[in-house]
């Protein structure tokens, strides 16, 4: 039996479309999955020194690390009406020398903030899970919001500045590529073999989540950063689609056209 280290967030859309790999709920064959849980930026950092076979990355970091990474066919976040948003206490005059708080350098949520906005901001990053207490107190004057915050961030008394997930779309005519999971090239001749496997196993982990909707509740709850029942279900139900079950090639030309873009922009160094 092989112990294959996988990281992945707290968030319920990646503890529900993992839950079954990880406690023998599907057949994983000769590899058992050691679970390491932490917030997507962390998981970012750790891939640039490789230190996961199999991680959760924003689709951002991926683009950066391509070729060090594999992208697999499953287990994508990607979809519509699902973007990160950017909100704020009012109306906001405009952008130009506001501090804003993104959740994170690599997170696909500040590489669409970037395609979207050309003002001069001070940026702030703080993790996902703080930004919406820092606007709400001031610290921040607009933050980028993430994961179940778009549930939650009227709670706070702040109000939508735009959608960058509407924008994409609008832009585009594509779901939202936001985060997926990527195998660790280790530089064997069965690469790609290795990554169609764990492909495998991930998809079957997504579609019992889907046969068995209440299996994975105890262990959502257990991680969720918000522990009302109702948002962790809207998460899910958001988060964890088909294309969590297959990127196809809807999703692949969404990735691809991300990419297009911020190298368009500078933000990725010409292919």
């Amino acid at each position: 039996m092989e112990t294959v280290a996988f990281a992945f967030s707290p968030c319920p859309n990646d503890t529900c479309a993992f839950h079954a790999m990880l406690h023998g709920r599907i057949d994983t064959g000769t590899h058992r999955f050691a679970p390491h849980i932490d917030d997507v930026e962390s998981l970012n950092l750790a891939a640039l020194d490789g230190r996961f076979k199999l991680s959760k990355l924003s689709f951002c970091a991926y683009l950066h690390l391509a070729g060090r990474y594999r992208l697999l066919d499953a287990g994508s976040a990607l979809g519509h009406g699902c973007g990160p948003l950017l909100v704020a206490r009012g109306a906001l005059a405009g952008l130009e020398g506001a501090r804003i708080a993104i959740p994170g350098e690599l997170t696909t949520a500040y590489l669409l903030f970037r395609l979207w906005n050309r003002a001069g901001v001070d940026i702030r990053v703080a993790r996902f899970d703080e930004i919406l207490d820092g606007v709400a107190a001031g610290r921040f004057d607009a933050g980028l919001i993430i994961h179940e915050g778009r549930f939650v961030y009227p709670r706070y008394g702040l109000e939508q500045v735009v959608d960058l997930g509407e924008w994409w779309e609008a832009e585009t005519g594509l779901p939202i590529p936001l985060g997926c999971i990527a195998m660790r090239v280790d530089g064997g001749e069965d690469e790609r073999e290795r990554a169609a496997g764990f492909s495998a196993i991930v998809r079957a982990s997504v579609q019992h989540a889907f046969d068995n909707p209440g299996d994975s509740r105890d262990f959502v709850r257990a991680h969720a950063q918000e522990m009302d029942d109702d948002v962790m279900r809207r998460h899910i139900a958001l988060y964890v689609n088909d294309f969590t079950l297959d990127l196809g090639e809807t999703g692949r030309r969404a990735v691809s056209t991300l990419e297009e873009m911020a190298r368009c922009r500078g933000i990725l160094e010409p292919a």
